[in-house]
């Protein structure tokens, strides 16, 4: 496509469409965001959404120095997965035990730094161990990445990393505050409920991913 401002605009528009596609898929960061938004309320989708960015800029710093083709490789891919299910698992049980020790509801959780750390590094974690994350990232993203390279550093970082960015923080966002409106005023058992489905959700990804990260390198070794 002919660097341009017809040309420019067609590739925002389609990447942006397809990065929400991929935002809006069900994951392991939009549970956390959901059951984020339960504890804290709106300011939890924007803090996983920093750790989720901070991930994602670092995979754009990689991609930029030509490491996609490493990161489509089953042997990689298969790590991933293995690793990421084994953290994964242990942070859905987290949730899953808070829902059970929490039976005064969310009013009686309170805000403090530590919480808000603990939500950033939710939102990075629950990123690098999704596999498919980084498959999206080598084959999707890298070829926008080239799509957007002609139109100068400007059109990567504005409307390439921060216009992806920004659907992922409103996604967040809107989970969070669609969650946390309520906060307060549900019974402490749907607010458990809730808090429950969303560990046990991130439970069963850490298995999916685990048996993903097989399923890859046993593919290397039928070759």
């Amino acid at each position: 496509m002919d660097p341009g401002a017809g040309g420019l605009t067609a590739v925002v528009l389609t990447w942006w469409i397809v990065s929400l596609s991929g935002v809006l898929m069900p994951g392991p960061v939009s549970a956390m965001a959901v059951s984020g938004g339960a504890r804290r309320g709106l300011v939890a989708g924007p803090l996983i959404t920093a750790g989720h960015a901070a991930a994602e800029i670092c995979m754009v710093g990689a991609l930029v120095v030509g490491l996609s083709q490493v990161l489509q490789r089953p042997a990689v891919v298969g790590a991933i997965g293995l690793l990421g299910g084994a953290v994964l698992l242990p942070m859905g049980w987290s949730v899953v035990q808070t829902a059970r020790r929490a039976p005064s509801g969310p009013s009686a959780v309170g805000a403090s730094a530590q919480q808000d750390g603990s939500l950033v590094r939710a939102g990075m974690l629950t990123t690098v161990a999704n596999p498919y994350w980084y498959l999206w990232w080598a084959t999707v993203g890298a070829a926008y990445l080239v799509a957007f390279r002609p139109y100068g550093i400007a059109a990567v970082i504005v409307l390439f990393l921060a216009g992806h960015l920004a659907l992922d923080l409103g996604w967040n966002s809107l989970l969070a505050l669609v969650v946390g409106a309520r906060r307060g005023r549900v019974p402490a058992r749907v607010y458990q409920v809730v808090l429950g489905i969303c560990g046990a959700f991130v439970m069963v990804m850490s298995g999916y991913f685990v048996y993903s990260g097989i399923t890859f390198l046993l593919s290397t070794t039928q070759r």
